[in-house]
C-alpha cells in the first residue's frame, strides 16, 4: 500500500514550522540586546540539531540491529524505521551546519578548548588541563572525526535503503544475507563512533569533567527517543487505515522496546550519578554541582519522568497495546529526553546564565514540524510493507 500525505498533515506541519519560525523570530527580536544572546543562540541549533539528528541515527543503528540479529517480526514495520533513518542525512547537514557555525564564529563560548588562548602557556587564560587534551581536542582533529562519523553513516544508510528497494523488485534471499553481513559490520562501527561523537560533540562542553559512562549514557537516550518516534509514527499510520498486516503484537514489541530502553537510560543515568556522588572527588562533581545548582528542578524531573512513568504505566501487556497510553506516555518521554540535552549543553556553555523561553520554544517547534514532514515524505517514496523480505510471512503472523 502506497503512503501519501494528507492535506491535514501538510498544513499541521506547514503550521508547525509556521509557529516555529514566529515565536524564533520573537525570541530574537525580544533578546538580542543580551550579551548572552550568540551563545545562546548556538546553545539551542547545537541542543536540537543533535537532537533530531540522533533520532534518524537511532532508527539506522535500530535497523542494523534487526539486520543483524536476522529479526522476523520487524518486518511489517521496516518501512517505518526507514523512512525515520532517512532523516538521518538532513540530521547530518543541519549539525554540520551548526559545528561549523560555533567552530569558526563563536566556538570558545561552547567548546571552552578551541580558544587557543587556552593552550598557550604565555596566555594569563592557559588552562593545563586543556592543553594536555589539546592532541584530541583541536579543531581539525575534531572535524576529521565528525567527517568520518557522518560518511560512515550516510554510506550505510544509502547502502540499506537501495537493498531494501531492490529487494522488492527481485526477491530472493542474497540481499537479505548482505544486510546481514553490513549490519553486523556497522554495529562495530556504531559501538565506537555512538560513544567517540557524544565525547566530541556534547562531553566535551565540559572540558574539565569526563565520564566512562557517558557515550552509552548518550546512546540509551538516543534508543528510547527514537522508540518512541516509531510507536507513534505506527500508530498515527494505523489510524489512518494504513498498515493492515501491524497488528496488536506488533505494538505491543515497540512498546516493549520503549519500556526496555527507558529502563536503560534510567539505569545508566543513576549509575552515573550514583558512582560520581559516593566518590565525591571535586573534579567530578563538578559537572553535577553545576546542574543541580542551576537545573535542579529539570534534572530531577527528567530522571523521574523518564523512569516513573514507562514503570508505573506501561509494565501492563494491555498498556502496551493501548494506542491513546502509549501516545501519551511516548510524548512525555521524548520531551523529557529533549530537556536531558538541553541541559547537557546549555549547563556546560551557558551555566547558571542558560534561559527556557520563547526563543528556546520557539527552534525546537519548528525542527519538530521540519523532522515530521520529512518523515512524511520518506514514507511516499516506497511501498510501506517491503513485497519481498524473507520474513515478511514470519512478521504478518506474528502473535504473541
Amino acid at each position: 500500500m502506497e503512503f501519501s500525505i494528507s492535506k491535514k498533515a501538510k498544513t499541521v506541519t506547514t503550521a508547525l514550522m509556521g509557529v516555529g519560525l514566529l515565536f524564533t523570530a520573537i525570541g530574537i527580536f525580544t533578546s538580542i540586546s543580551d550579551h548572552h544572546f550568540a551563545t545562546r543562540l548556538l546553545v539551542n541549533g547545537l541542543v536540537n540539531s543533535f537532537f533530531f539528528f540522533a533520532l534518524g541515527l537511532g532508527a539506522l543503528f535500530f535497523l542494523a540491529l534487526q539486520y543483524a540479529t536476522e529479526t522476523g517480526w520487524y518486518a511489517s514495520v521496516k518501512r517505518i524505521i526507514e523512512a525515520v533513518a532517512g532523516f538521518l542525512p538532513y540530521g547530518m547537514g543541519i549539525l554540520a551546519l551548526t559545528l561549523l557555525t560555533i567552530t569558526f564564529l563563536d566556538g570558545a563560548h561552547i567548546y571552552s578548548w578551541m580558544d587557543p588562548e587556552m593552550t598557550n602557556p604565555a596566555s594569563h587564560h592557559y588552562d593545563e588541563i586543556i592543553d594536555g587534551k589539546s592532541a584530541y581536542l583541536n579543531k581539525p582533529f575534531f572535524w576529521i572525526r565528525t567527517i568520518l562519523y557522518m560518511a560512515v553513516y550516510f554510506i550505510f544508510l544509502r547502502g540499506f535503503r537501495m537493498r531494501s528497494l531492490e529487494e522488492d523488485r527481485i526477491g530472493g534471499t542474497e540481499l537479505h544475507f548482505k544486510n546481514y553481513r553490513k549490519g553486523a559490520i556497522f554495529l562495530v562501527f556504531f559501538a565506537v563512533f555512538s560513544s567517540t561523537s557524544s565525547w566530541d560533540w556534547l562531553m566535551s562542553i565540559d572540558v574539565h569533567w569526563f565520564s566512562t559512562l557517558f557515550g552509552w549514557y548518550t546512546f540509551a537516550g538516543m534508543w528510547c527517543s527514537t522508540m518512541v518516534v516509531l510507536v507513534l509514527l505506527t500508530l498515527y499510520l494505523k489510524s489512518l487505515g494504513y498498515l493492515p498486516k501491524v497488528n496488536d503484537s506488533h505494538i505491543h514489541d515497540l512498546g516493549k522496546w520503549t519500556f526496555a530502553t527507558s529502563f536503560l537510560w534510567s539505569y545508566l543515568w543513576f549509575s552515573q550519578f550514583m558512582l560520581i556522588w559516593y566518590a565525591n572527588i571535586p573534579e567530578e562533581t563538578t559537572y553535577y554541582l553545576m546542574r543541580i545548582e542551576n537545573f535542579k528542578f529539570i534534572y530531577f524531573a527528567m530522571f523521574l519522568i523518564n523512569f516513573s512513568f514507562p514503570m508505573l504505566i506501561l509494565m501492563s501487556r494491555d498498556a502496551k497495546r493501548n494506542a491513546g497510553i502509549l501516545s501519551f506516555v511516548g510524548l512525555i518521554i521524548l520531551t523529557g529526553h529533549w530537556f536531558d540535552v538541553y541541559v547537557m549543553v546549555a549547563a556546560g556553555s551557558m551555566g547558571a546564565g542558560a534561559k527556557l523561553g520563547i526563543l528556546e520554544l520557539g527552534i525546537a517547534v519548528l525542527f519538530v514540524g521540519f523532522f515530521i514532514r520529512v518523515i512524511l515524505v520518506n514514507l511516499t517514496k516506497s511501498p510501506l510493507t517491503p513485497v519481498n523480505h524473507p520474513f515478511l510471512d514470519e512478521s504478518i503472523h506474528h502473535e504473541i
